[in-house]
C-alpha cells in the first residue's frame, strides 16, 4: 500500500498540478488521496480542549471538502465527512448559540436557527448523495417507497444513515413552518431506525443518544415516550462507559423538563458537568460541547421547572 501524502503537502500538490495543466488522471489521483486523508479524519478536532479555535478552522475543511467533492462528486468518504461535518458544525457553534441568544436579541437567535437549517440541509444532502452512490435509485425510491428503499441498505451503510437522519430531523425541528419539510420526517425516522436494527452499538451508542431526544416526538410509538427514551438512555450509558455527558444533557432537557422533574434534572447535569475531559480524550470536544448545553440549561433551571 502506498504511503497518503501528508495533507499540506497533498494540497500543494493540487494546486500546482491544477496550475500546470497536467492530465486529469494524475489530478483525480491527487484529489482523491486529499479525499481519503479528509475522509479518514482522526482524533485531532475530536480530542482538542478548545472550541474557538474548532469554531474557527472547521468552515475552512468543510469548504475544501466540498471543492474537492466538485472534482471527485463520487467519493463516498468524503460525502459521508462533509455530511457529519456540516451536522456537528451546525448544532455545536450555530444551533447552540442561537438557543442562548434567544432571551438577549430574538431576531439574532431566529437568523441563527435559519442558518443552523440551512446548514443541516446541506449535511442531509451530502448523506443522501453517500447512499445514493452505494445503490443507484436510492434516493427516488426514498421519496416513493421508503421500506423498499432502506431494505437496500446492509451495515456498512450505518454512518450515512445516521448522519442523514441526523441532520434531517434537527433541520425539520428548526422549519415547523415549512410544511413540505416537516413532511419528510417519516423518512428520517425510517433511516434512523435502520441504522439501530443494523448497528445499535454504532460510535459508542451515538443511535441511542440521538433517540433519547427523538423518541419524546416520535408518532405512534410504543408505550410511553418517556420510558422509550429512558431505555435509550439506559443504552447510550452502558456503551459510553458513563463518559460522555450527552446523553445526560439529553435525558435532563428532553424528558425531566417535561417532567417538571427539578431534583432528576439538576441531578443529571451535576453529572455531566463531573465527566472528566481526560478520560476519554477523544470525546474531549463532544464533552465540552455537552457541558456547554449543562451549564446554560442550570443557569435557565427556574424558567425550565416551575415549582408548584
Amino acid at each position: 500500500m502506498k504511503k497518503m501524502l501528508p495533507l499540506p503537502v497533498a494540497i500543494l500538490s493540487l494546486a500546482l498540478l491544477s496550475a500546470s495543466g497536467v492530465g486529469c488522471s494524475i489530478n483525480k489521483m491527487v484529489v482523491n488521496r486529499i479525499g481519503n486523508a479528509l475522509a479518514a479524519g482522526g482524533d485531532t478536532y475530536a480530542s482538542d480542549d478548545d472550541p474557538e479555535l474548532i469554531e474557527a478552522a472547521t468552515p475552512f475543511i468543510l469548504k475544501l471538502m466540498e471543492s474537492l467533492l466538485d472534482q471527485a462528486p463520487k467519493h463516498r468518504g468524503l460525502l459521508l465527512a462533509t455530511s457529519s461535518g456540516f451536522t456537528q458544525f451546525a448544532y455545536a457553534f450555530v444551533h447552540q448559540d442561537a438557543d442562548e441568544l434567544e432571551d438577549i436579541d430574538f431576531d439574532a437567535a431566529t437568523a441563527g436557527w435559519a442558518r443552523a437549517a440551512r446548514l443541516y440541509l446541506r449535511a442531509r444532502d451530502y448523506g443522501l448523495r453517500g447512499l445514493e452512490v452505494e445503490h443507484k435509485g436510492f434516493v427516488e425510491l426514498l421519496r416513493g417507497d421508503v421500506e423498499a428503499a432502506i431494505a437496500m441498505t446492509k451495515l456498512k451503510d450505518v454512518p450515512q444513515l445516521y448522519w442523514t437522519s441526523v441532520s434531517w430531523a434537527a433541520a425539520i425541528s428548526l422549519s415547523k413552518d415549512n410544511t413540505d419539510l416537516v413532511a419528510d420526517l417519516p423518512i428520517a425516522e425510517a433511516l434512523i431506525d435502520r441504522a439501530l436494527e443494523l448497528d445499535e452499538s454504532f460510535e459508542s451508542g451515538a443511535i441511542h443518544v440521538f433517540l433519547i431526544t427523538y423518541e419524546m416526538s416520535r408518532q405512534g410509538g410504543t408505550g410511553e415516550p418517556a420510558a422509550r427514551a429512558r431505555h435509550h438512555f439506559e443504552r447510550a450509558m452502558a456503551l459510553t462507559d458513563g463518559q460522555l455527558a450527552q446523553p445526560l444533557v439529553s435525558l435532563a432537557e428532553l424528558v425531566a423538563v417535561p417532567e417538571q422533574n427539578r431534583e432528576e434534572f439538576e441531578a443529571l447535569l451535576h453529572r455531566a458537568l463531573a465527566i472528566d475531559l481526560d478520560e476519554r480524550p477523544e470525546w474531549r470536544m463532544n464533552n465540552l460541547v455537552s457541558q456547554r448545553r449543562a451549564r446554560w440549561l442550570l443557569e435557565h433551571t427556574d424558567r425550565l421547572i416551575i415549582d408548584r
